[in-house]
């Protein structure tokens, strides 16, 4: 896996999320345009004082960031599809666990 190109695919997902440009984002935390280009690129690794300025600018966290790097990150990633999920409507969330119950199935 390489891992910056993975961190910096999910800035970059969380960036067009937002529908920000890379102009937008690096005005925001202050960074140049550059910076931000080569962090979506897995060119360059930001410090930690700049990442955790780009992670506040995208209201992103870091584990949802960093969850796809990290060797334990199924309890970030259930904890994600559970908001997710929460937000459906209940005739969603009723189709999508019958989904889910069928799959579980199928694996037993």
């Amino acid at each position: 896996m390489d891992f910056d190109r993975t961190i910096g695919g999910k800035i970059r997902e969380k960036r067009e999320a937002k529908e920000l440009r890379q102009d937008d984002l690096a005005e925001i935390t202050n960074l140049s345009t550059n910076f931000i280009s080569k962090i979506e690129r897995g060119v360059r690794q930001p410090r930690l004082d700049k990442f955790v300025k780009i992670l506040n600018a995208l209201d992103a966290s870091a584990d949802e960031v960093l969850c796809h790097v990290l060797t334990n990150n199924y309890v970030t990633r259930m904890a994600t599809y559970t908001e997710k999920i929460g937000k459906l409507s209940k005739e969603e969330q009723d189709k999508l666990l019958a989904d889910i119950e069928a799959l579980l199935k199928d694996i037993e």
